[in-house]
C-alpha cells in the first residue's frame, strides 16, 4: 500500500512538473504581436512606464485607440508581464478646453511613489496639437491605478521646452527622483525633483546632454546608471542608443548603440526599461508605431543582456520570435521551446483596427 502511494505521489509529482513546464512555456511573449487584455482589446497603453507594486506590476501608457490626439491613459496590471488586466483609464479626454481636452496631446506618462506624502505621482508631456506648447504635465493619486488621477496642470520645466519625457526614482536613502526631459533646443536634462515630486527643485539641471535624444529611459543597476534613448526621427524608428556613468551629473560615456546596427532596434522605439527580477531579468520595453494607423501600434519587449568587465559594460538587446520572462518564479528569462512560432511583424490587427492614413508630426 505504501509502495502504491509512494508511486501515486512520483506520477502526480511528475504530472505536476509537466504542467507547470508547460504552463510557463504558454506565458511567452512575442515581440510586434497582438496583443489581448482582459477587457477583450487591443492592449493600449504606448510610451508607457512599469511601477511594481508588491508582486504586482501595473502598465501605464497612452490609449491610442483614437489616434494621436489624447484619448485616455490606461492601467492595467499583471503578476506574469504576460496577461494583462485592465483597470482603466487614470486620465480621460474632457469636454471642455484646457490641458485634456479636445486636440490636445498626452504623451509617455511615467508614474513613481512618494514616500513622503504616500501619492502615487504620474508626468507626462503635454502640448498642443502642433507640438508648440512643448510642456509637463503632473497628476497625482492614492492608489497606482486611482480612477482618476487628480491633474494638477502643466509647465514648462525650468522655463524650457519638454517633449518626450521620463521619470526616475533612485534608490538612494533620501528617495531623489529626476525629470528626463527631452529640451529640442538645448539638448536632454536631467533635472532634480522636489521631495514631493511635483514640481522641479533648483534652477539647473543635474546634468545636459547636448547630443539630440528622446523617449529617454533611466535604470540604476549595481551602482552603475543606464541611460537610453532614441534620435529623432519622428515615427519612424532608429538605432536607439545608450550611455552609462556612475554619476547622475556625469561623466558619461559616449552614445553607443544597443541593438543589432542597422536594425533600427528591432522597429520599435525606447519606452521603458524594466528591472524585474534583478540583474538577470532586464526587460527593453518598446513601441513599435505604425504611423498609418496608431492604434495598431504593437509592442517590441525583448531581455536586455547589461554584462560588466574588468574594463567596460556592454548592453545587448538580440531580437527573438517569443521569450517567456518568468516573472515572480525565481528563474531566469529563457527562450520559448523549439517550435513553429510566428513572427511578431505577422500579428495581425486587434479590436478593429484598420489602416487609414495619419499625418507624421516631429514628436
Amino acid at each position: 500500500m505504501h509502495h502504491r502511494n509512494r508511486l501515486l505521489l512520483s506520477l502526480l509529482s511528475v504530472i505536476m512538473g509537466l504542467a507547470t513546464s508547460t504552463a510557463l512555456a504558454a506565458l511567452q511573449i512575442v515581440p510586434g504581436g497582438t496583443w489581448t487584455a482582459s477587457n477583450g482589446e487591443h492592449l493600449n497603453a504606448h510610451g508607457a512606464g512599469v511601477i511594481q507594486v508588491n508582486n504586482t506590476f501595473y502598465l501605464i501608457g497612452e490609449d491610442k485607440s483614437q489616434g494621436s490626439s489624447f484619448f485616455a491613459i490606461n492601467c492595467y496590471s499583471s503578476v506574469d508581464l504576460v496577461q494583462w488586466t485592465y483597470e482603466g483609464a487614470l486620465l480621460s479626454r474632457t469636454t471642455s478646453s484646457g490641458d485634456l481636452g479636445p486636440n490636445r496631446i498626452i504623451e509617455r506618462p511615467k508614474v513613481i511613489y512618494n514616500d513622503l506624502t504616500k501619492k502615487y505621482v504620474m508626468w507626462m508631456h503635454v502640448d498642443s496639437s502642433n507640438y508648440g506648447d512643448a510642456k509637463v504635465g503632473v497628476a497625482t493619486s492614492d492608489t497606482v491605478c486611482g480612477k482618476p488621477y487628480k491633474y494638477h496642470g502643466s509647465f514648462r520645466p525650468l522655463g524650457m521646452e519638454s517633449r518626450d519625457i521620463g521619470l526616475f526614482k533612485d534608490d538612494d536613502d533620501d528617495g531623489r527622483a529626476y525629470l528626463l526631459t527631452e529640451d529640442r533646443k538645448n539638448g536632454l536634462r536631467i533635472n532634480p525633483l522636489t521631495p514631493d515630486y511635483l514640481s522641479i527643485s533648483g534652477t539647473t539641471s543635474t546634468h545636459l546632454f547636448p547630443t539630440a535624444i528622446e523617449s529617454p529611459a533611466l535604470l540604476k543597476l549595481s551602482g552603475r546608471y543606464f541611460l537610453f534613448g532614441s534620435h529623432l526621427t519622428g515615427w519612424s524608428p532608429n538605432d536607439n542608443v545608450y550611455t552609462t556613468s556612475t554619476n547622475l551629473s556625469g561623466p558619461w560615456t559616449d552614445w553607443k548603440v544597443f541593438a543589432d546596427k542597422g536594425s533600427n532596434t528591432y522597429a520599435s522605439q525606447t519606452s521603458f526599461i524594466l528591472n524585474y527580477g534583478g540583474p538577470g531579468n532586464i526587460m527593453y520595453m518598446g513601441d513599435r508605431w505604425r504611423s498609418s494607423n496608431l492604434q495598431s501600434s504593437s509592442y517590441i519587449w525583448l531581455p536586455l543582456n547589461i554584462s560588466d568587465t574588468t574594463t567596460t559594460t556592454v548592453v545587448l538587446l538580440k531580437n527573438r520570435a517569443s521569450w517567456i520572462p518568468n516573472a515572480q518564479s525565481g528563474l531566469l528569462w529563457a527562450d520559448s521551446p523549439a517550435e513553429k512560432s510566428y513572427e511578431g511583424e505577422r500579428g495581425s490587427y486587434a479590436g478593429g483596427a484598420k489602416e487609414h492614413h495619419h499625418l507624421k508630426h516631429t514628436k
